[in-house]
């Protein structure tokens, strides 16, 4: 999440990263982001619940480092200056005192792993709480006086820090803080003589946030595990032995070693050895993948067996386990609509509780006569139920749960937002290559005219020598596989949507489509017969060109991926129409989409993509899926992009989800966990808004008191809370009805 980017640092104002024990949720992200940007000489604000650390841009001589630091621990945080960002998730420094803070206005903490709840701030408070509330209950059957002076304890007890951060954010501007409600209806128990119901108010409260914290340190829980997938060290190969470094010095292009049992220590290409590897820590994929020479392997796997030489393609800030962090913190700026209706409602919701519960204070005594102490009561009471607690959790307690579930199992979605959409959508467009086939396309055939078969495919191999394209990449392993000897290529061009050019030997050659190729020259009819053919039997064909001379034709075959047809019939079944989108011919586009059983689009350029997609969204919500960068502008312009895992690096970047495992199976999951966040986050709501009005009546009335109206608040809570965690546990049905498939090693 940002704010305003900096202007003008000339001179005075410096770059501080700040940890921020305590800032572990979304709202308390916007809450010190609101902050931050209000002091003057801030500039640059970033947040990172996920990290939690607060980067900036500070003049220190509009605002000092230690009005901002009092600032922040006034709201309930404890800042530590960082010598420089860390690189990825970090736990909470050891010198940390881990003080309590506000989550919409709650005070909870996030304890460092593996401490007891008993341990913590919040967990003392609670035990604390309790003793004396328990001791005050037993002095009242020995003498009354004792036990009155117990519950008064307990109440100031737990009032104390609640009351002392509602004055802080009256002071920063949120005078309608939970925490202020909270004060008011337990001081104004002890006032009119009500002090162990007080008592109770406060010590159901305390609980409430004491589970709340415990529920946010599991959603986080998966993705800070993260950080210690990859090893810390490496084999770096040198000569004929071996030397360990740290894992996150490695550089590109470098060779290590990776024994059986031990993580690969970063993303890169088998050179040698054959294995099992485990990718399930990174990609959710249960089954080892067996991979070989020339496979790609990602940091954080698990090699079981074989011993393998892998050569480094990724440095380790660049990593699959440092993007899939990345994308998460994107995540965290993107709230779902739903989200941002909420806390919109709940701007004005807080306040009206506070009016409303003035006017029965007020009214009922003042203009019909009534008891003073019994309206009192009643408008204590409704300052609890009014506590907008469990609504505002409602939405990010189960998004934060789906994405982490999600996360586990391959599925990286970038912010509520994406994930609302999804479940949604209408319409799902397919790219082909690389997506709804498996992008390891193979040269089925080559026809030459006038040259032989090598000449052609030593010419076109050339050409494309450069492209990380799945076509071109079929044609130079073919002149490889054939021990061809290919030249090199300069002035190297690519089409998008057509082909790519270059110069060799001095000659102007292109391998281009046919329908662009019949555009610059005409085709003989042996030439035209035989691309028919090809592409009736769902071969894609390209044309090798020098100048306007046609050379040769080379046919290629890729394979669908092995679970594309269930995938679709599962969208189907959800009530999701599909179609495809390629750049390829029309021919073999329909060979393909009439085995898939989906409508098809052929002869696509990228222009074409995007008004076909356009034209979905007038029509209603349409996904993409695509692996390429010709599919990045259609990425983008659709209500949902998702990019297959080994697709380029400009399709992820651009794309809204990602798919690790390589499946299309993994576009059903994300429309049945998208779904199933969606009716948590209605049966939430439900909750939240239909115990208080429950509540809110039977108070009135005059059927239920103090500490039963904090359960209004505080068993919602704990109900919303539940049934948000209960996401954590998600599997999908989808998937389990699918094809089984080992994932195709993944193409650069």
């Amino acid at each position: 999440m940002t704010s305003r980017p900096p202007s003008d640092r000339s001179g005075t104002s410096q770059p501080l990263t700040y940890f921020v024990d305590g800032m572990d949720c979304a709202s308390c992200v916007v809450k010190v982001e609101r902050m931050v940007g209000t002091l003057p000489g801030t500039e640059g604000v970033k947040t990172s619940f996920t990290k939690q650390t607060l980067t900036l841009h500070l003049d220190e001589h509009q605002t000092s480092r230690t009005a901002l630091e009092k600032n922040l621990k006034a709201l309930g945080y404890t800042p530590s200056l960082l010598s420089q960002a860390p690189t990825a998730v970090t736990g909470a420094p050891k010198a940390h005192d881990h003080a309590g803070h506000d989550h919409a206005g709650h005070t909870h903490e996030v304890a460092p792993a593996g401490t007891p709840w008993y341990r913590t701030g919040q967990g003392r408070l609670v035990v604390t709480s309790g003793i004396l509330l328990l001791a005050a209950w037993l002095f009242g059957f020995v003498e009354p006086r004792f036990a009155t002076a117990g519950y008064i304890a307990a109440t100031l007890l737990g009032v104390w820090p609640l009351a002392r951060k509602a004055v802080a954010s009256a002071r920063l501007g949120d005078p309608f803080s939970i925490n202020m409600l909270v004060s008011l209806a337990a001081i104004g128990a002890v006032a009119i003589g009500e002090a162990p119901e007080g008592a109770v108010v406060v010590f159901f409260f305390a609980i409430g946030e004491l589970l709340e914290g415990v529920a946010a340190g599991r959603a986080r829980a998966g993705i800070q595990a993260l950080a210690a997938l990859a090893p810390k060290t490496a084999l770096l190969v040198e000569g004929t032995g071996t030397r360990e470094v740290p894992a996150d010095q490695l550089q590109v292009g470098q060779t290590v070693q990776v024994n059986p049992g031990a993580r690969v220590p970063a993303d890169g290409r088998i050179l040698r050895g054959t294995s099992s590897l485990d990718d399930s820590p990174v990609t959710g994929e249960s089954v080892p993948v067996n991979k070989s020479a020339g496979d790609m392997v990602f940091a954080g796997s698990i090699n079981t067996d074989g011993v393998l030489a892998i050569q480094v393609e990724k440095a380790a800030h660049d990593n699959t386990i440092a993007r899939i962090i990345h994308m998460v913190e994107e995540a965290e700026g993107n709230k779902a609509p739903t989200a941002r209706f909420i806390d919109r409602f709940s701007r004005w919701y807080t306040p009206g509780v506070v009016l409303v519960s003035a006017l029965v204070i007020l009214v009922p005594p003042l203009a019909l006569g009534g008891a003073w102490h019994d309206w009192l009561y009643k408008g204590i009471s409704l300052l609890l139920i009014g506590c907008p607690c469990a609504l505002v959790l409602s939405v990010p307690a189960s998004i934060t749960s789906a994405i982490s579930a999600g996360t586990r199992r391959g599925l990286l979605i970038k912010g509520g937002g994406a994930l609302e959409t999804i479940g949604s959508v209408k319409t799902i467009a397919f790219d082909k290559t690389g997506t709804l086939t498996a992008g390891k396309p193979r040269v089925t055939d080559v026809l030459g005219q006038g040259l032989d078969r090598a000449e052609v495919l030593r010419l076109a191999a050339a050409v494309e020598s450069g492209s990380s394209h799945p076509l071109a990449r079929a044609i130079t392993q073919a002149a490889q596989e054939s021990q061809i000897a290919v030249p090199p290529a300069t002035e190297a061009q690519a089409l998008p949507g057509k082909g790519a050019t270059a110069t060799v030997e001095g000659r102007v050659l292109s391998v281009i489509s046919p329908r662009h190729a019949a555009t610059l020259a005409p085709l003989s009819a042996e030439l035209s017969r035989a691309i028919t053919s090809f592409e009736e039997q769902g071969r894609t064909a390209v044309v090798v060109l020098e100048g306007r001379t046609p050379l040769g034709v080379i046919a290629i075959r890729d394979e669908p991926r092995p679970d594309a047809r269930a995938a679709l019939a599962q969208l189907h079944a959800l009530g999701v129409n599909t179609v495809m989108l390629t750049g390829d011919n029309a021919r073999t586009g329909q060979a393909i989409a009439r085995d898939l059983g989906l409508d098809v689009q052929a002869e696509l350029l990228p222009e074409d993509k995007l008004r076909i997609i356009a034209e979905l969204k007038a029509q209603g919500g349409v996904a993409m899926v695509g692996d390429g960068i010709n599919d990045a502008p259609a990425l983008a312009q659709s209500d949902v992009g998702i990019a297959m895992g080994g697709g380029t690096d400009v399709a992820l970047e651009t794309a809204d989800a990602a798919l690790l495992q390589e499946r299309v199976t993994g576009v059903v999951d994300l429309v049945v966990l998208s779904r199933a966040t969606m009716g948590n986050i209605k049966v939430n709501i439900a909750f939240a808004l239909g115990l208080k009005a429950i509540f809110l009546v039977t108070t009135l009335l005059g059927y239920t008191n103090l500490w039963m109206a904090i359960l209004a608040d505080t068993g919602a809570t704990a109900l919303v809370t539940a049934n948000a965690l209960r996401l954590l546990s998600w599997k999908s049905q989808a998937a389990s009805k699918a094809l089984p498939v080992t994932p195709a090693p993944r193409a650069t």
